[in-house]
């Protein structure tokens, strides 16, 4: 998944978003126009216009309230677990991954693997990516794990998880979560255990 920064700054409850959001898992990105948005929420087309001047503000605003509420998600997860207990702090936030991803793949692909989206900027401004680089320095810190660089460890680790769960997409078969995420993070363990000695 690749984000924008500062996504927590549109708010949830935004009914023209949702009619936005539900127009675009029916008619894609780039059959998204603002006036049937305006139709849709029931607002003047010039005062969708004034809040998004743009298809692609209406998109960005999409992509960061889909950022927050997964994050938020992913944090309520982790907050759920004992403190310093690093192993299950990653297992929720593992599960909580691939069970967001799963669970709204597509609107996760109408928004994020359209036309004019760069994956190389994704991985340098990743939400996602930064709060598991909060993770593994905590972890760090408490010294159950070692990382010699833990933002480029966390990149290669989340374009894994990425990969695996588009692999178990593209399998066609409904896929074992639980077991998915038990491999993912036996892979991050011990990518992040091995550095402990050196």
């Amino acid at each position: 998944m690749s984000a924008l920064s500062h996504a927590s700054a549109v708010p949830a409850d935004d009914p023209v978003l949702d009619h936005a959001e539900r127009l675009l898992l029916t008619r894609g990105a780039q059959r998204l126009g603002l006036a049937e948005v305006a139709r849709a929420a029931g607002v003047e087309p010039a005062a969708l216009r004034d809040r998004y001047p743009s298809r692609e503000d209406l998109l960005s605003a999409l992509r960061q309230r889909f950022v927050a509420e997964f994050l938020g998600e992913l944090a309520r997860a982790m907050d759920r677990c004992r403190p310093g207990d690093w192993a299950a702090r990653l297992r929720a936030w593992v599960q909580g991954a691939v069970d967001g991803y799963l669970d709204r793949l597509a609107l996760h692909d109408a928004l994020f693997h359209g036309p004019g989206h760069h994956h190389r900027h994704a991985m340098q401004d990743n939400p996602a990516i930064d709060q598991l680089v909060e993770l593994l320095e905590g972890g760090i810190a408490a010294r159950v794990w070692a990382a010699p660089d833990p933002r480029l460890t966390v990149v290669i680790f989340f374009n894994a998880m990425h990969s695996a769960v588009d692999r178990a997409i593209f399998c066609g078969e409904p896929p074992d979560r639980r077991r998915l995420a038990q491999i993912l993070c036996g892979y991050f363990e011990r990518s992040v255990q091995w550095w402990a000695r050196f």
